[in-house]
């Protein structure tokens, strides 16, 4: 596949793989015969990675079927074979009889949907799924065939306009796509505004987002740009999309429709010409399903879906991943870089290539740093994974329960250091249990979601 020609991408941004360029992932097609209530027959021959079922315009079976929900479920194309999600319907899906809500289907299988009936039937024919011929989109790298498959999508969708959401685990690195798919826009010489719906108090998000008059409330003693004004010209990208307090979402929804937004307090509206680009690392079809988010904002947003794989199944990117760290952190050493590149050992390697990293890149970048800053420029840095068992412990004085403390540290000191150590321990070993969801692990902590977020940033950047 050739690389985009916009006048906005640099050719930096493409690297093609050394080797020329590598064949697509080949994936088998299936067959869905769909039976409705009546006894009416209808295939479909089916050539996708994804493919979603359910009652609502936009999916890719549109079934009319009222005990059907609006998305209710999705068969995933992986290299173990055809997955089928239900997604949070609300009379569910059952397979050869038995409720399932997650199972890969066999030859013959009959899926039920509502009054519905769907017979899975795979076929020997391969169809190409398209990959790009660089392993890199802008900032973001990997050689894998699954970043390949995402690079490859970008490139045709950056160009344009489109909405874009961007889906993936806390730590693959939304922001950073979207980030390259604005400098790789007609909009890249525009601004590149942020905003995290997580990261302010739900009292706040609507004049931050929307912006205010001087006198709209009591603390607003000047007129203030709300994030989508600023972005005039060039792309706004909503973090952590998820979060956004649903009595706001009809209000957003109406912005990104009409284009034109009305600041809080204020009479007019003004016209705004701005891309969206949406993250999330919930699976926002199953919270419309259950009420937690609006529908048509969904639709809207999801113009375009990327979805960023975790780093646990692209682990061939790992060992390009932790030479471009090393050398970003050792710029102005590049003899170093390449003296602890070369003394990574072949065990070494297999840690990292075998590591859970529930993080994902985020992870291995601050493993990295971390054992970058620790140790000396004469030392062979040996790159520490976490292990399943948890990762490696802060380097912090630590009490243990017979008193054996270090009485020359002064208290203040030790006891910071202390408690740091144990507020990251705790936080990290949370977040790791609940599989990276910040929501459940602030949950289980028994903190607010936001307070837990900012105290992790604290010691994960």
């Amino acid at each position: 596949m050739s690389t985009p020609t916009s006048p906005h991408t640099a050719p930096a941004t493409r690297t093609l793989l050394r080797d020329g360029q590598p064949p697509a992932r080949r994936m088998r097609t299936y067959k869905l015969h769909v039976r409705s209530a009546s006894g009416q027959i209808e295939s479909r021959e089916i050539a996708a990675p994804v493919l979603r079922i359910g009652s609502r315009l936009g999916n890719d079976v549109v079934l009319a079927d009222e005990t059907v929900s609006r998305s209710h479920v999705e068969i995933v194309a992986d290299e173990h074979g055809f997955r089928m999600r239900d997604l949070g319907s609300t009379n569910g899906t059952f397979v050869d009889g038995y409720r399932a809500a997650d199972i890969y289907l066999r030859p013959g299988s009959v899926i039920r949907v509502g009054q519905t009936e769907l017979t899975f039937e795979p076929r020997t024919e391969e169809a190409d799924v398209p990959a790009s011929a660089a392993d890199r989109f802008g900032p973001v790298l990997g050689k894998s065939v699954a970043m390949r498959e995402l690079f490859a999508m970008l490139e045709r969708a950056a160009p344009t306009d489109a909405t874009i959401l961007i889906e993936g685990e806390t730590g693959s690195g939304k922001e950073l796509v979207a980030q390259a798919i604005h400098d790789a826009s007609r909009r890249a010489t525009g601004p590149f505004v942020v905003f995290d719906c997580a990261s302010v108090p739900a009292n706040l998000v609507e004049s931050e987002l929307f912006g205010h008059e001087k006198g709209a409330f009591t603390d607003a003693s000047q007129r203030r740009l709300g994030r989508l004004e600023e972005s005039e010209g060039g792309t706004l990208f909503l973090d952590e999309l998820g979060e956004l307090p649903l009595d706001l979402q009809p209000k957003l929804l109406r912005a990104l429709e009409r284009r034109e937004v009305r600041r809080l307090g204020g009479t007019q509206t003004l016209p705004v010409d701005v891309r969206i680009i949406a993250a999330t690392n919930r699976d926002l079809v199953r919270e419309v399903n259950r009420g937690a988010f609006r529908e048509d904002l969904y639709y809207r947003l999801a113009v375009v879906r990327v979805t960023i794989p975790p780093l646990r199944d692209r682990r061939e990117d790992i060992p390009l991943l932790v030479e471009y760290f090393i050398r970003r952190a050792l710029q102005g050493e590049p003899d170093r870089a390449a003296r602890i590149l070369g003394g990574i050992s072949e065990e070494n390697r297999k840690r990292l290539m075998s590591a859970p990293w529930q993080g994902n890149v985020r992870e291995l970048r601050n493993v990295i740093e971390r054992t970058l800053a620790l140790s000396t420029p004469t030392d062979v840095a040996m790159l520490e994974p976490p292990t399943a068992a948890g990762r490696p412990q802060p380097k912090a004085a630590r009490p243990s329960a017979s008193g054996d403390v270090d009485l020359d540290r002064v208290f203040v000191d030790l006891k910071a250091e202390t408690l740091a150590a144990f507020e990251e321990a705790y936080l990290v070993g949370q977040l790791e249990r609940h599989g990276g969801n910040i929501s459940r692990a602030a949950a289980a902590a028994g903190i607010d979601r936001m307070y837990f977020k900012r105290l992790l940033r604290k010691y994960r950047g």
